[in-house]
């Protein structure tokens, strides 16, 4: 898994690595659905990313196994088990740039800035999710209490 390439600048590997699941001995590994979901959402949402702003990342969470989601505390309707969804940040770029860029100009489920603290631009993550058709393009701030449309 480590070597597979699903687009020019991300692994597999880099989609489905995650500390929590080796804390608690769980194998992360996705299904040939969630595969297939991983790349299209590298190539629809990450790429895109990677390419605008030239400025190499890693997501910070990809796919999660119904397990390791549980045990993290996300939402059982997490897009991210079903490879869908992927949060991630960009160094040196204010996560708001990077999700006003998407939201102009790109095709997206739902797009999320987690965490985020408007006087404090570092603050947070973005959560992009794609999904093959009828994408929502849903943007939404969440602040760690509450949601708000941007």
């Amino acid at each position: 898994m480590e070597d597979d390439i699903i687009s020019q600048h991300f692994s597999l590997f880099e989609l489905t690595k995650s500390a929590v699941a080796l804390r608690h001995g769980i194998k992360n590994i996705p299904g040939p659905l969630e595969i297939i979901n991983l790349t299209a959402l590298a190539a629809h949402i990450l790429e895109p990313v990677r390419q605008k702003f030239a400025i190499p990342f890693s997501p910070s969470s990809g796919y999660r196994t119904r397990r390791l989601n549980d045990v993290i505390g996300s939402k059982s309707t997490s897009q991210h088990i079903l490879g869908q969804a992927a949060d991630f940040e960009i160094p040196t770029v204010i996560n708001r740039d990077v999700a006003d860029w998407i939201k102009d100009n790109l095709d997206f489920d739902q797009l999320i800035l987690e965490f985020h603290q408007e006087n404090d631009p570092q603050s947070g993550w973005v959560h992009c999710s794609y999904v093959p058709h009828n994408n929502r393009n849903q943007c939404l701030i969440y602040d760690g209490t509450t949601y708000e449309v941007f």
